[in-house]
């Protein structure tokens, strides 16, 4: 599992993973598959499933996010998003 605080609200955390994974992976995209106000799981290569959480945390927005077969897309995406400023936290 990886996870990181970003200073993103949540609800752009989540519609950036469905961007991210739908087109800028095109060799081994993911899709979504389901999702609510804080989570989606997209199904990918093989039906390999990645899953985003994202909660509230002091300075920004936890989120962590899991899989197997696409553990460096998943550590390539979290690596997109702005890390929160830790002195605020």
């Amino acid at each position: 599992m990886n996870e990181m605080v970003t200073s993103l609200a949540g609800d752009v955390v989540l519609q950036r993973a469905k961007q991210f994974f739908g087109e800028r992976v095109p060799h081994f995209g993911a899709f979504l598959e389901k999702e609510g106000p804080t989570w989606a799981a997209f199904r990918g290569q093989g039906g390999e499933e990645i899953a985003i959480a994202v909660f509230s945390a002091e300075g920004g927005t936890r989120v962590r996010a899991s899989s197997l077969l696409f553990t460096q897309t998943v550590a390539r995406f979290l690596s997109t998003l702005p890390v929160a400023d830790q002195e605020a936290a």
